[in-house]
C-alpha cells in the first residue's frame, strides 16, 4: 500500500487553483462542471478521464446527465481532502475537455 500524499492547505490550495481555471473548491474537494454538444461528446470525455484515472490510481467521484460532466476530486487515502494527486488529475481532465471542446 502507497503513503497517502499529505493534503494542501487552504492556502496553498487557492494558489495552486490560479492554474486550473474553473475548478472551484468544494465540501473537502475541488470540482467542476462541462457541458458538451451532446452525451456522445460527454461520454467520450468521460472515457478518455477513466483511463487516465486508472494509470494514476485515482478515481473521481462524477455524474454525468445527458451533456453534462460534473467531476470532484479529493483524495480517500488522505481524509478526502485535496492532494497534489487531485491536481495532477484535474490538469490532465482539463486537456481531455479541451481536446473535446475543441471538436
Amino acid at each position: 500500500m502507497r503513503t497517502p500524499p499529505p493534503p494542501l492547505s487552504p492556502t496553498d490550495l487557492q494558489r495552486r487553483l490560479v492554474a486550473l481555471p474553473g475548478w472551484q473548491v468544494g465540501d473537502g474537494t475541488i470540482e467542476r462542471t462541462w457541458d458538451f454538444a451532446d452525451f456522445r461528446a460527454a461520454f467520450a470525455f468521460m472515457t478518455r478521464v477513466a483511463v487516465d484515472a486508472e494509470a494514476l490510481d485515482h478515481h473521481p467521484d462524477w455524474s454525468n446527465v445527458y451533456r453534462r460532466v460534473t467531476i470532484r476530486l479529493s483524495t480517500h487515502e488522505a481524509g478526502n481532502r485535496v492532494t497534489e494527486r487531485d491536481l495532477e488529475l484535474a490538469a490532465r481532465i482539463d486537456r481531455h475537455a479541451a481536446a473535446e471542446l475543441a471538436g
